[in-house]
């Protein structure tokens, strides 16, 4: 493994990381206001429930990019990260948001894909830091 290739991996792992620990806070805001809307929020946390799914959908975009990158990486020190079911993930995630409840149920998923996902980083991270 050559040198630069594993800081080059580590570089895009921490990137990666980043964009999942940040799509998780706004699936986080999302699912609390998507909890109060249910609960008869009102207009307002209609709108900081949207605002937040928003910001969770443009995390998770980034946390693709940064996905594919540090995948990309790892094949150069020949590690294989499976994200196949991620990757395909953040274009499912805001489909036809018609319903709160069915929000909700998304919201979760998203949640605990992001939370395997980052669980699975921080291994290959620690493996490549190691090494």
């Amino acid at each position: 493994m050559n040198e630069l290739e594993r800081k080059q991996a580590i570089d895009a792992g921490e990137r990666a990381l980043q964009s999942l620990n940040a799509a998780r806070t706004a699936l986080r805001g999302a699912r609390n206001w998507g909890i109060a809307d249910m609960l008869g929020g009102g207009i307002i946390s209609t709108m900081l429930k949207r605002s937040r799914m928003h910001e969770a959908n443009a995390a998770l975009e980034r946390a693709k990019c940064d996905l594919e990158q540090f995948r990309d990486e790892l094949e150069d020190v020949n590690i294989q990260l499976v994200t196949d079911d991620f990757l395909g993930f953040a274009d499912y995630f805001f489909d036809g948001l018609i319903f709160d409840v069915v929000a909700q149920q998304r919201i979760g998923d998203a949640a605990v894909q992001v939370e395997r996902l980052t669980e699975q980083v921080e291994l290959l991270l620690a493996r490549l830091i190691n090494s």
